[in-house]
This record gives C-alpha cells, structure tokens and sequence, in this order.
C-alpha cells in the first residue's frame, strides 16, 4: 500500500503520514524544507516503511509537475492521496494586494487540482482508491479577516465534489475533511490552550477510520470542529 501526502513534514500532514505508516502504508511526501524533510525521511522508515521526500513549492506549477512525475515513477499504484497542502494570508479581500489572492489560489486550489487531476486518472485505471482533501470550515462559511483564503478553500471543497461524482463509477472514494482550528504551526505564539484545538492527530485517527469502513460506503465530507473553542 501507498500513500502520497502534500504538506508531510508538521501538522495534519506529518500526523496522516505517522498514521498511515504505522499501518504499512509506503509513504511519498513532500514539503519546502530540506531539513524537515530529512528528519521526516528518517522517522518514516523507523516504522518499516519505504519512503520518498520529495522538496518542492506546491505554489509553482512546474514543482506540483515535478512532484507528481517523482510519485508515480515511485508508486505507480497508489492507495491514498492526500491533499493536504495549504497557505493562510489572513487580511481583507478587499483591502489585500492581489498577489495575497494569486499566491492563495496556486496552493490551496491549483495544486490539488493537478495533483488530484493526475492520480485520480491514476486510480480510475487501476479501479480502487482513495482521495482525502483537507479543506477548512472556511470552505463553508467565509471566515473573518481571512477573505481570499475562505475564497480558495470554498474552490477546494468545489473540486472536492466534482472528483468525488467522476471517480465513483470507477471506485474510487474521495472525502473532504473539514477541520475547524486545529493546532498546527500556523497558531504558534498563541496563548490559547492546546486543549481547546482540533489536535492533527485527531484528523489522521479520523481519515484511519474512513479507510476501515466497507467498500460500499463513502464519507462525502467530514466536519471536525473544537469542542469549546
């Protein structure tokens, strides 16, 4: 079995990866830092696992190319991907410069788009398996100060449903997971508990549980919020 995950090295991605990989998944990922990917690498295959950490900005459309060319000479049968990767610029849509929308859209949208593009063919040939994207509350109700990002993650759940309804004939199971404030790198400094955030490793304790359910069931989207944030 094997795994490709965007945005592997922290946060929600590094928890699926551990997840999956404690459950013999090969694990490709991919991140910007050299040396988080180094220790990533390391780790994974403290679990027995075969790995590929691959460095790359999921913002540059010729990087997302090379990502996906290095996946599939790797794993040319693929089990999950996970569409994890993501950029948050918090300001006004309004009042924000145009490269805070632009740069948003090619991670957060374009992406997955490609990724999800190319091993969804991928999957639809070889009949099975399974697309997780990792959306946000935001991909349902605009949040505040955070325009574009509410903008580009609404695209995500679009493209979310629109893979699900063209790979299901071929049985392939596509979910959207939507976190609310999950406690990633994005809220360090913060003074708020731990306690009162979405942990990742509840979101990969979530997507194990999905891939356990039987065949004939699908997960449309999942909506993971804090209990008393």
């Amino acid at each position: 079995m094997r795994a490709i995950i965007t945005g592997a090295t922290k946060g929600i991605g590094k928890a699926i990866a551990v997840a999956l990989a404690k459950k013999g998944y090969d694990i490709i990922g991919c991140a910007r830092n050299e040396v988080e990917l180094a220790s990533f690498e390391t780790e994974m295959k403290s679990y027995d696992v075969d790995v590929l950490a691959i460095k790359a900005d999921l913002g540059k459309k010729v990087e997302v190319q090379d990502f996906i060319a290095k996946a599939i000479t790797f794993a040319p049968q693929v089990d999950v991907l996970v569409n994890n990767v993501g950029v948050f610029y918090p300001g006004s849509l309004l009042d924000e410069a145009d490269d805070v929308f632009e740069m948003q859209q090619q991670t957060n949208v374009n992406a997955t788009y490609y990724i999800a593009k190319s091993i969804g063919k991928l999957m639809r040939e070889q009949s099975f398996g399974y697309i997780f994207n990792i959306c946000s509350v935001a991909s349902k109700m605009p949040v505040e100060n955070a325009g574009s990002y509410s903008v580009t993650k609404a695209a995500m759940l679009s493209l979310n449903n629109v893979l699900r309804k063209e790979l299901a004939p071929y049985h392939v199971k596509v979910t959207a997971i939507i976190p609310g404030a999950t406690y990633t790198a994005s809220w360090e400094g913060t003074t708020l508990d731990k306690a009162k955030f979405v942990q990742p490793e509840d979101v990969a304790k979530a997507i194990d549980t999905i891939l356990s359910l039987s065949d004939g069931t699908n997960v449309d989207e999942l909506t993971i919020t804090p209990s008393n944030f």
